[in-house]
């Protein structure tokens, strides 16, 4: 049986940010979910080292084809990435509940 390639995540600072603002916010409102909502995406965003080729690429007017997969997290949660090599690179972390119109201009 053949194995399944595993993948190196990286995770850029301008994500980590956006993590830390969006689990910041949430844990004013409630400390536990913000836990919660931590937990969660920093498995989905794990889960990366294995086939993640199994997401869609984005489709938006000013990205160039073919250039982010996107996977959704959370239920509110969008993680763009790219895959290169054996490495994958989440680019953003996106709350889907705000205008995230300059990401796709």
């Amino acid at each position: 049986m053949e194995k399944t390639p595993r993948y190196k995540v990286i995770v850029s600072d301008r994500s980590r940010k956006m993590l830390a603002t969006h689990i910041r916010f949430l844990a004013q409102k409630s400390p536990s979910a913000a836990r919660k909502v931590k937990n969660e995406l920093i498995a989905a965003i794990r889960s990366l080292h294995q086939m993640p080729e199994r997401f869609p690429f984005l489709e938006a007017e000013f990205i160039p084809p073919n250039k982010y997969h996107k996977m959704f997290a959370e239920k509110w949660y969008l993680l763009l990435y790219q895959i290169k090599d054996q490495t994958v690179y989440v680019d953003y972390i996106v709350d889907c509940r705000q205008d995230y119109g300059w990401l796709l201009r």
